[in-house]
């Protein structure tokens, strides 16, 4: 763990052939960055099952590793241990690379009581705010200095409180439920958000003694504890990744069977994919098959009006999955609105499905239309963030000829050595430095 070994480059893919066999998706990337971050919060060991072996992970146990954290790592285990008060000065050069960096700001302020929050990083996808982890550290009782490249946040004893998110946002409400374990008193937080990796982030709070009620609702209450101590957790599996092998199976007429698929996560997930054609089917305890040939035609609404597939908050469609659904509604009969709610730059990858043959009407920075089945050809194309990066892998896949992806290091960032995985399955893909 740490080390990447095959990351960046291009993949020079041959599209037109059906991804076939058995697959089964990697750790929660979303669950194990904030995980990292959370074990700073004690003293003692804190072991990390299931681990994806991704550059994002990587980067995170760099930044944590810096502010003083010992890290054991075997096969998909890390033990991290901050045995030590750890700094509260982050690496400016690591944080700008990733997103998930945001989280040490609650675990770090209620172990130290200081930290200087540089400007994270991560995928260039639009406005990502942060007034609502600021406000929400503020109404915990942190005090707050807005410097040009970052946030100086202090606070002698966080006090807890009666907090209303001005947004369900998923890495605040991990900051503040982090800040709130140690916090003198009662935190109430509402609008929180409820996602898989947020619920998995609490309960590996409560096995290190943190109290906690209410998790996988919008409402949780955090009793705060003197201290924590170590842990054992198992991260979940990464139900993006399930969805977007659900995808690749569906567009290139493949049989796959994805094991330990994480079915509970995936429900809306298939229910929307329903609408475009995709069906799966449960298989024995976790696991899902998608049936190879599979007629994909997208379903009108009632009365024949065009249908619009949009994101929402947990329980609703995830966003990071739109640009995967995109290109699948590319390849079903009929059109469909994507309706991506959340950032206004992650659509503009569309430019590329078009220039491959795809028929999509960008309307704004949040919706296109898409017109399917359009046969899509093979292109040199880019890879601009982790999403649309696999959505472009899916695209190259289905097309026809050959295909050329560059700056897959995003790619890497999200999908652990996705190449070597798909060619087992029988995709035709290389990779050149």
């Amino acid at each position: 763990m740490g080390v990447i070994t095959a990351s960046g480059g291009t993949f020079r893919v041959t599209g037109g052939n059906p991804i076939g066999g058995r697959i089964r998706p990697a750790g929660n990337k979303n669950e194990a960055l904030p995980l990292l971050a959370a074990a700073l919060l004690t003293e003692e060991p804190v072991t990390l099952q299931n681990v994806p072996d991704i550059e994002d992970v990587a980067i995170m146990q760099e930044i944590v590793q810096g502010l003083g954290a010992q890290i054991k790592s075997r096969d998909d285990q890390l033990e991290i241990q901050c045995s030590q008060v750890p700094a509260n000065q982050l690496d400016p050069r690591l944080t700008a690379r990733i997103r998930g960096s945001v989280t040490l700001a609650g675990p770090l302020l209620a172990r130290t009581g200081r930290i200087f929050l540089p400007r994270p990083g991560g995928d260039r996808i639009g406005r990502r705010r942060m007034d609502t982890h600021i406000l929400a550290l503020q109404a915990l009782g942190a005090s707050v200095e807005v410097l040009p490249h970052g946030f100086e946040l202090r606070a002698r004893q966080l006090m807890g409180a009666d907090i209303l998110l001005d947004e369900a946002s998923v890495t605040a409400t991990e900051n503040v439920v982090c800040a709130a374990t140690l916090a003198r008193g009662t935190t109430i937080i509402r609008h929180a958000a409820s996602e898989p990796h947020v619920q998995g982030l609490c309960h590996m709070l409560r096995a290190m003694g943190a109290r906690i009620e209410g998790i996988g609702s919008n409402t949780l209450t955090v009793e705060g504890v003197d201290r924590l101590h170590g842990a054992i957790h198992r991260i979940g599996p990464d139900y993006l990744e399930s969805g977007s092998f659900l995808c690749l199976a569906a567009v290139t007429g493949g049989e796959l069977t994805i094991e330990n698929a994480g079915r509970d996560a995936l429900r809306m997930i298939r229910l929307q994919l329903r609408r475009l054609g995709v069906v799966a089917e449960d298989r024995g305890e976790d696991d899902l098959f998608v049936p190879g040939r599979q007629e994909l035609r997208i379903a009108d609404d009632l009365g024949g009006a065009v249908p619009t597939l949009d994101d929402s908050p947990w329980p609703g469609f995830p966003a990071d999955m739109t640009s995967v659904a995109l290109v699948t509604a590319t390849q079903s009969a009929g059109t469909v609105i994507i309706h991506e709610k959340m950032f206004e730059s992650r659509l503009f990858f569309v430019d590329r499905l078009i220039s491959m043959g795809a028929r999509i009407v960008l309307c704004d920075p949040h919706r296109a239309v898409v017109i399917g089945k359009s046969p899509l050809y093979g292109s040199t194309v880019s890879s601009p963030d982790i999403r649309a990066g696999m959505a472009m892998l899916i695209a190259t896949l289905c097309a026809e000829g050959e295909s050329e992806i560059h700056n897959v290091s995003q790619i890497d960032r999200g999908f652990s050595r996705i190449d070597e995985r798909l060619r087992s399955l029988g995709a035709k893909i290389e990779r050149f430095p």
